[in-house]
């Protein structure tokens, strides 16, 4: 059938599955729009306050579905607002399409109005990205983008659509969306074998799970390996929930804010077990010194972040849920039990530091997860309160802590809870920011008040640039330049001018009360919570040095430092 290139673009949406799109209209992309408006009943779009917003709503649809997000915007600055949502989307391998429109084919090049090269902008953020400027390659590229977005290392696709492109007729054939299959042909098995070995000799075996479990879906086998192994395991911020937080075997967060069993006890291992994960600097520290007395064996889809950051003795590469299947299917069952126990009474020596008399950022974690009882989907913006959610909210399964890791994207939080509540219409979905994130990107709670999308949002208040100020006190003698937030912003007046139920809370109680009545009320909400300026996040590491250096509050007082 003859169809015009907009109409082709939704047909092709409808064959691909996708029921929502994050989005906001303009000149060049009117036409799509249009095309849109005629099917409202099969393709649900979100209008949001900001194209940002729109990216970090196809992203938080997609970490919390699995699905691939989508996103819309019109050529020139609504192309550019949409960069740092897909450059966030590309720094933790998340599969969203953005599909943007030009300038007629015949403008391009000629700074016509609102014309920029979005291809080009986009290029070092994206998996692929295109420009497609004749309707008779549409649908073939925009099926392309999927399968890309979606298959082996996840990550953003970008297609840009000349106006031409969309207005002009093609011959449209629909077709079955091609299946992705497992990334299984580069598993070599003496490569298996050879791990095998290396856990069957191991007497101090730990397993770092990263995000790359999460995106294979493999918290079943990660289970079994590390029964069949014998291992404590820890995950990355990106690979919470990949073993449940109430795993007697988990040991917490590794790295920066990680706690002190998983960077002890990673340094004490003969054998570092990493799955899915790169070694970031925010999980190894300092390169040179990880795991020194350990042998380090690296399973990931992408074989070029082998040897990367950290050189390892043995690697698998490929899908992360067939290789353990694998290993599963070969290991002996091993028994370490000397080792397990040290584990445990390093969990007991090293607790994480608790304060429920008083309203602290860990208190507001440890009160959401009692009530929710872990079943919340929780997005976070990225700082003090971000560590405090992964530290504090014992995550049951993948999929439920959404945040912004590999870029650390303030402003994030509320796009992406829109987007994990389309996806996840039953669950109860939070974000949790500072003051200072909230600022960024907080219009977009007009978009859950216009859409009546029930998110809660809680804005852990303290002042100040929370992290950051963190660091100016350890590490450059207390010198607040510019971190200091103490003016008459109301986020309670504001949330309630856009529309939202707002509560200020500034003890336990007040906020126990609150999260329950927002739960219930079940519209969109925000919950102000007033915490000191000087709370921090503990255990730290300092930058660039070993995860062994990590330290917590106690130390720095028995050095006589007050912070």
């Amino acid at each position: 059938m003859q169809l015009t290139g907009s109409e082709i673009v939704v047909e092709c949406l409808k064959e691909q599955g996708v029921d929502t799109i994050f989005g906001y209209p303009g000149g060049t992309i009117l036409n799509i729009y249009d095309a849109l408006y005629k099917h409202q009943d099969e393709i649900t779009h979100i209008l949001t306050s900001h194209e940002q917003g729109a990216a970090h709503a196809a992203d938080g649809y997609a970490r919390a579905t699995g699905k691939v997000g989508v996103c819309m915007a019109t050529s020139g600055p609504g192309a550019t607002n949409l960069v740092t949502g897909i450059a966030t989307a590309y720094m933790d391998s998340i599969p969203i399409v953005a599909i943007t429109a030009n300038v007629a084919k015949s403008g391009l090049g000629k700074d016509s109005f609102q014309e920029i090269d979005i291809v080009g902008v986009t290029m070092p953020i994206t998996k692929h990205n295109f420009i497609v400027k004749d309707v008779e390659e549409l649908a073939d590229t925009l099926r392309k983008a999927f399968v890309i977005a979606k298959s082996g290392r996840p990550g953003p696709v970008l297609v840009d659509i000349t106006k031409d492109a969309t207005a002009n007729k093609a011959e449209y054939v629909p077709q079955t969306p091609v299946e992705v299959e497992r990334v299984t042909d580069t598993i070599k098995e003496e490569d298996v074998d050879v791990v095998v070995d290396l856990i069957n000799k191991a007497k101090k075996p730990f397993v770092i799970v990263g995000g790359g479990a999460i995106a294979s879906d493999c918290a079943d086998e990660i289970r079994e390996f590390v029964e069949l192994a014998d291992a404590p395991v820890c995950d990355s911020l990106m690979g919470k929930g990949a073993i449940e937080g109430t795993n007697p075997r988990y040991t917490g967060m590794i790295g920066m804010h990680g706690t002190k069993t998983s960077n002890f006890g990673v340094t004490e291992s003969d054998l570092v077990i990493v799955v899915g994960a790169r070694f970031s600097d925010r999980v190894v520290g300092n390169a040179k010194a990880f795991a020194k007395k350990a042998k380090i064996v690296h399973i990931d889809i992408d074989a070029a972040e082998i040897n990367k950051n950290v050189k390892v003795d043995a690697s698998i590469i490929g899908d992360a849920k067939e290789i353990l299947k694998r290993l599963n299917a070969k290991i002996s069952r091993q028994d370490n039990a000397d080792w397990m126990a040290y584990i445990e009474n390093m969990k007991e020596k090293y607790p994480l530091a608790l304060d429920t008399t008083k309203l602290t950022g860990p208190a507001v974690i440890d009160t959401l997860y009692k009530v929710t009882n872990g079943d919340a989907i929780v997005t976070t913006d990225v700082g003090q309160h971000q560590m405090w959610a992964a530290q504090f909210y014992q995550f049951k399964e993948p999929r439920q802590l959404i945040t912004s890791g590999g870029l650390g994207t303030m402003g994030y939080g509320v796009g992406a809870c829109i987007g994990s509540k389309m996806g996840n219409k039953d669950k109860v979905c939070v974000n949790i920011a500072g003051d200072g994130c909230f600022r960024m990107n907080m219009n977009e709670i007009a978009t859950a008040t216009r859409y009546n999308i029930p998110i809660i949002q809680i804005v852990i208040n303290n002042h100040v640039l929370g992290m950051v100020r963190q660091w100016q006190t350890l590490f450059y003698g207390k010198r607040y330049s510019n971190t200091v937030l103490d003016d008459g912003v109301d986020f309670c007046k504001v949330s309630e001018g856009l529309g939202a139920k707002a509560y200020k809370c500034t003890t336990p109680e007040e906020f126990e009360a609150a999260i329950k009545d927002a739960i219930k009320l079940n519209i969109p909400c925000v919950i102000e919570c007033q915490i000191d300026q000087d709370d921090k996040v503990f255990p730290m590491v300092p930058a660039a040095q070993p995860i062994s250096e990590a330290f917590s509050e106690e130390d720095l007082a028995e050095k006589g430092y007050e912070c």
